[in-house]
């Protein structure tokens, strides 16, 4: 094997290692990268409803409570969950892919009934009181997505239409009914407020970055081992071959070929001036014999 397939062999292999090394570092990096991203959009989600919540209560409720129609017809307006979860349908018309759902076990309307998955997360937020958010990544029908889930607890307030139909509103009663929605105590945790934000569009970004790394370190690699086998050839392998022709001459009795020239300090000059060295004294030997 040629000085020359030896060391292409051994770059292949330290850039192959070393570049599978840096694609997994790369690769985890971005994908790791790509879900903090959806995690920080669903956080922002999950911040925008707790703000409606908050305006809805303190600014519009009031204010649609004094409203005369409110006491025949119960106005959804004025519950903070029915106003962040009416913002982000409007939102959902141009990005339907992102949901947003205040699930409760027992709600007053059954639109907003937990599914099964739901009902995991509000048991599992039930049985650790102390977190206040929680995390995963499901699969959906468009896709890989992560939701962001904080619990909902009763508030005192609450109680003056989820306690007990008898002390319900009349409103609330004729336009729900009695069977739904009652019996829930202060500060315990009846719900979730979900959030859900597709992963494709990021981790599909991640990949294509993936990719393109890669494509990067494939061109890299043979444009170095290009460049190197030039440089080994006109440094290494081309000054030896002279001396491996002229020693080859000599051996077999040609007498009249020139010194080789020397270019430089370094470990082929000092072998070329070895080898002249070493042919002047052969010269000299057979000029004695004869």
């Amino acid at each position: 094997m040629k000085l020359l397939t030896k060391l292409n062999l051994m770059l292949f292999v330290v850039f192959g290692l070393g570049g599978l090394i840096i694609s997994l570092v790369v690769q985890n990096f971005l994908i790791a990268n790509a879900r903090r991203e959806v995690l920080q959009q669903a956080e922002l989600m999950i911040a925008s409803a707790k703000s409606v919540r908050d305006y809805t209560s303190s600014d519009v409720g009031p204010l649609l409570e004094e409203n005369p129609r409110h006491k025949q017809r119960f106005l959804a307006e004025t519950i903070p969950f029915y106003a962040a979860t009416s913002a982000f349908n409007n939102l959902r018309r141009q990005y339907p892919a992102y949901t947003y759902h205040e699930a409760a076990l027992n709600p007053t309307d059954p639109a907003d009934r937990a599914d099964d998955w739901e009902n995991d997360i509000i048991e599992y937020l039930r049985d650790h009181p102390n977190e206040k958010q929680v995390s995963g990544e499901r699969e959906t029908t468009v896709g890989e997505s992560m939701y962001v889930a904080t619990p909902i607890a009763v508030e005192r307030p609450c109680l003056q239409c989820h306690d007990r139909p008898a002390e319900a509103p009349a409103a609330l009663l004729a336009t729900y009914g009695r069977d739904n929605g009652f019996g829930w105590k202060s500060g315990a945790i009846i719900g979730a407020q979900i959030v859900s934000v597709p992963m494709s569009v990021p981790l599909q970004k991640a990949r294509e970055g993936f990719h393109l790394l890669l494509a990067y370190l494939v061109v890299t690699l043979i444009a170095t081992m290009v460049l190197l086998d030039v440089g080994v050839y006109f440094t290494v392998i081309r000054p030896l071959r002279f001396v491996s022709d002229t020693a080859d001459r000599v051996s077999k009795g040609d007498t009249n070929v020139p010194p080789l020239p020397v270019r430089g300090n370094d470990e082929i000059g000092t072998v070329t001036a070895s080898f002249n060295r070493m042919k002047v004294s052969l010269e000299k030997a057979l000029k004695m014999l004869e």
